[in-house]
This record gives C-alpha cells, structure tokens and sequence, in this order.
C-alpha cells in the first residue's frame, strides 16, 4: 500500500532524512519511532505531499506523490501532531469545511450522511454541535482524527495521536486505532514505547534520519543485541562470586541485582557477545560448590531496545 525509497529531504548542508526505504502493507498498523529530530515527522509530511523529498519516491497504492499528488492526497488521512482545528467552529461546521475542502462530495459521499458516520466512529457525537474551543484536549484529538477519516482514505498517517492525553484519553485513543486499523493501513509515530507496543503490528526506527531497524515487535525484542548478557542466581558467597565470574572469557562486567537469601544471589553478567557463557559458569559453580539455581535472558522492554538502537546510531 506504501512503498517509500531513498526518500532524503536535506535543508543545506544537513540531512533531516537520509535515504530511508520501507513498505506498508494492506491492513498494517507500523509504529515509527525516534528521538526528537529524528526524522519521523518529516518522513511522513514527505509521504503526505506536505513537503517535497530531496530525492527519493514515496508511493500510495502505487501512485508517486510528486506525479499524481491529488490521487495520492485523496487516498490519505492526515492527523499533524497539533491538529488543524477552527476553534471558533463547532464540531459539525468544521468537518463540513474540511469535506467541503477536500471536495468529497466529488466522490459521491452524501455531506451529511457522512459527516454523522464519521463523528459516530470516533465517538464525538453528543458534542457535534459544540464549539471546539470548549472541548477536552481528547475531544479535540477525536475531532482531528474525525477531520482525516473524513472521505474514507485507505491510509492513515498519525502524528504523535497520543501526546498531552491524560492515561484514560490514551487507553481510548489505543482502542480507537486498533479498531480503525481493521479497515485502514496505519503508520503512527509516537514517543509512549508501551502505546506503539500495544497498537502495532511492526515497528520502524529512526535515528540522525536513518532507518536503524524495521521488524515484527515481537522480532524487535527477539533479537536484541543485550540478549547475549545473562541473569544468573547463585547460592555462593557473593564476593567470591563475583570475582570468579568476572574472570571467565567474554564477562565484561557482572553486577549485584539482588540477594534472595543467605549466600544467595541474583546478579547482572554483561557480555562481549564472543562467548557463550552458560557452560563456563555452570562449570564455574561446580568446581566451587556453588549452586547456579537459574539462568535467563533478561527481559528486554521496548524501551531498552529503542535506546539501545539509536545509542548504536549516534555512536556510528
């Protein structure tokens, strides 16, 4: 559905984004993640048509934004991370505007009709006829995404959906894309890691406006690189421990998580990622009578991993 190729936008000397390529499938909600200045905003404003690419193509159901610009616009929802709201307009005049605006009608969409529909999804219809400016700050967030559902685009594109909304908005906001995400190919970018963890199918990261990774959230935290360290509870005197573990080949460094009993442990053993160390500690253990109760990877959050990845970024 969304086919994105060496797409590059460079202001001067400096790259904002720098070659990025990735496909959206039919149906996929595809969180996009980075730091602030990452590129994630003006990727999608590319996408959009908001800005032009440097260089680069960005495709929608097979139309390229620079050749056929109406095709691909009137295929997507658009929601910015401010959305673009008439304060002084009630909910039902500004989506008339905005259908008016983006000539729906055109497409043989009955204004009223629609309008309802739309207001029914996102569940704003017992404030349709209030004005904009006295609704909550998810009231709001409802009405812009309400604004790019309008015309019924195969694609949406979502700018930070959840930013300023209390935890109960956030939950709603949550569900509400899931359920949109049965009918429409999503890409989301937010900052809340456990929000795109929970919505998303896949995930792509950006960091300094390269791709740094792009799989499964499941894959993500699979394949971590800090899942060659190991935790390890051992029943030993722990200084001893220690010492002797942090002498064995490819330890870096190993640290005290918890003591859960006497003489026993849990500790923290960071690797080079060279060696295996789980026969070499079970030998360890052996030799000195100590007891290795348990051994484990440790469990990566999302927030781990997408430190980790734009960490090794900005190292590079």
């Amino acid at each position: 559905m969304i086919e994105v190729s060496g797409l590059t936008k460079k202001y001067g000397k400096k790259y904002a984004v720098d070659g990025i390529s990735f496909t959206v499938n039919k149906g996929e909600i595809v969180g996009l993640l980075g730091p602030n200045g990452a590129g994630k905003t003006t990727t999608m404003n590319m996408i959009t048509g908001y800005i032009s690419a440097t260089a680069g193509t960005a495709k929608v159901g097979g139309h390229d934004i620079l050749e056929e610009p109406d095709v691909v616009k009137g295929k997507i929802g658009y929601l910015p991370e401010l959305p673009p709201l008439y304060l002084d307009m009630t909910v039902k005049d500004y989506l008339y505007f905005v259908f008016d605006l983006k000539k729906i009608g055109k497409k043989g969409f009955d204004k009223k009709k629609h309008v309802l529909e739309v207001a029914d999804v996102v569940k704003i219809t017992d404030v349709i006829e209030r004005p904009i400016r006295n609704l909550s700050k998810g009231y709001k967030q409802r009405v812009g995404l309400a604004q790019a559902l309008l015309g019924s685009p195969d694609v949406l594109i979502l700018d930070e959906p959840t930013v300023g909304l209390d935890p109960k908005q956030i939950i709603e906001i949550r569900n509400l894309i899931e359920k949109l995400g049965k009918s429409h190919t999503i890409i989301l970018s937010s900052h809340i890691l456990s929000e795109v963890q929970a919505v998303c199918d896949r995930i792509i990261v950006i960091a300094k406006g390269k791709k740094v990774a792009d799989a499964p959230t499941e894959e993500l935290t699979a394949n971590a690189v800090s899942s060659k360290d190991v935790i390890a509870r051992i029943a030993g005197p722990s200084v001893d421990v220690m010492k002797a573990v942090e002498g064995l080949e490819g330890v870096r460094k190993i640290s005290l998580s918890s003591q859960t009993g006497d003489d026993e442990a849990e500790y923290i053993i960071e690797t080079d990622g060279t060696v295996d160390i789980k026969k070499p500690l079970f030998k360890l253990c052996a030799d000195n009578n100590w007891y290795l109760l348990e051994s484990k990877a440790p469990d990566m959050s999302l927030e781990d991993i997408f430190i980790q990845l734009t960490d090794r970024r900005e190292e590079k």
